[in-house]
This record gives structure tokens, sequence and C-alpha cells, in this order.
């Protein structure tokens, strides 16, 4: 199949008119003349037709910013390999109409779903640009992350229990002399930590329940809880192992993040406030 772009294109031909003359000489035939170029498209004309069915050039060009914003190269041969696509699915969408399949209900919910979800995602993103999140606006909110880390980060171990009563018999083991990784390994109901002994890496104390978090600020290095710390994920056992200063990211390498979770938190106060103006039954 031939991939590069097909244009309609109008060669002039004109015939070579051959003079005669009784006692002349015949005279030199003119050169041909050379074929017209082609004419540049239209933007709106249509990008071929099928079966007297235009496909519109517009769907080519929503296909390539697509193809661009997943890092796709925009060059002719992308565009003819394209055209050869919605050509394509104009030929199946035509037979889909001939047989009926286009109209079962099922493809119909599928189609008005697919409508919305168009609809929707291009009425945020018109929004969006209408209600832009300034820099003010992200260096407040990189102040108040910051200041709700705090200045130091820790590094702790926990030992998650189902009970009360387990949870201080696990302090009793401890205080009998029992290594904590080792009690963490075996007895702790964190899948995600019990591997490794309990430990639950450098954090700052915001990243935890408060109740856990107010019991590991209390401790010094190298201590445990004395009495269980319940949370709602059940009672802990905790050992503070080191203390540091926090290593917070300048502002320039968490721009991004907070730019879409502001956005994303306007997306929610309007969803919330357009919910609250709607009729809903």
């Amino acid at each position: 199949m031939n991939l590069r772009l097909l244009a309609a294109a109008t060669l002039a031909a004109p015939a070579l008119a051959l003079a005669q003359a009784d006692s002349k000489p015949a005279a030199e035939p003119k050169p041909a003349a050379k074929p017209a170029a082609k004419p540049a498209a239209k933007p709106g004309a249509a990008l071929a037709t099928v079966n007297g069915v235009a496909v519109p050039r517009s769907r080519l060009d929503i296909m390539v910013r697509q193809q661009a914003g997943r890092g796709g190269q925009d060059n002719e041969q992308m565009r003819a390999v394209m055209r050869d696509e919605l050509i394509n699915r104009e030929v199946i969408a035509q037979e889909a109409q001939r047989s009926g399949i286009a109209k079962q209900a099922d493809v119909q919910a599928q189609l008005d779903i697919t409508r919305q979800e168009i609809v929707v995602s291009a009425y945020i993103r018109d929004w969006v640009s209408k209600n832009p999140i300034g820099e003010a606006d992200i260096q407040k909110e990189y102040d108040r992350v910051r200041a709700q880390a705090g200045d130091k980060e820790y590094r702790a171990r926990h030992i998650l229990l189902e009970t009360e009563e387990q949870a201080k018999g696990m302090i009793s083991e401890l205080k009998k002399g029992g290594k904590f990784d080792e009690l963490a390994s075996k007895n702790s109901k964190d899948g995600g930590t019990s591997t490794r002994g309990g430990d639950l890496d450098w954090n700052v104390p915001s990243a935890f329940d408060r109740a856990f978090s107010d019991a590991m600020v209390k401790l010094e290095k190298g201590k445990h809880t004395e009495t269980p710390v319940r949370t709602r994920f059940g009672f802990h056992v905790i050992q503070l192992d080191d203390v540091r200063p926090v290593k917070f990211p300048p502002l320039a390498d968490v721009r991004p993040r907070l730019q879409q979770q502001l956005v994303q938190a306007k997306l929610e106060e309007l969803v919330k406030s357009l919910r609250a103006k709607a009729k809903i039954e």
C-alpha cells in the first residue's frame, strides 16, 4: 500500500498544434507545458471520501495532536499511516451501520458514555485554563506543607498487633531482652514492614496517624513505648531508632506535584459546588 499522502492535482496537457503549409516548412512544436503544482489542501477539505462519505481532515489533525502528545513525530509518513487508518475506520463504520450493530443498545450506551467523557474532559480543560494556579498559591502550599512537616524526621520501627493484650505481651518480651526486629518479624501484622524487622524508614511525624506520631516523638533514641499505642490499624509497640534534621526538597523540585494537587483540590470544590446547585433525586 502506498503510504504517501495523496493530493488532488490537475495536470495541464495541451495538445500540440501542428502548423502545416504547402510551401512553408512545418513549424517546430511548442514545448509541452509543465504540470501544474499540486494545490495546497484547504483546512476544511475532506481527507478522503468513502462511498461518497467525506472523512473530515479535522480527524487527522486530532490524531496528529494526540500522537505528538505521546512523543510521536509529525511527518508525512505518520500522516499517511493515520490517513489510511481513518479510511479503514470509515469503511468498517459504514459496514457496522449497514449491519445494524451501531444501533444496538449496548453500543449506543458506550457511545453515550464516550461522548460524555469527551465533553467533561473538554470542560475541565477549559475551566482549568480559565482558573489557573498562580505562583503565590504554589508558594503558600509549599510553606504550609513544610511547616506541617516540622524540622525533624524520625526513623522508627513498630510491631502491629490485633489486641491490647498482645501488644502488652510484646512489651514484656522486650523488657526481658527480646530483640525488637526479631519480634516484629515473627509477630507484626503489618506485612509491609514485618520482613524488615518493623522498619518504617525515615518519615516526618505528619506521615503517621496522630496517636502514633505523638507517641513516637516523645521517645528517646533506642527506646520503645511502655504501653500499647492504639490507632485505626490496631495496637502498636513503637521503637525510635534515630532522629535527624528534615531534608525538605526545594520548591523547584516539588512545584509540578504541588500544582497538580492544587488543581485537583480546586476541581473537587468545583464538583461540590455544582452538585450543591443540582437537583439530584
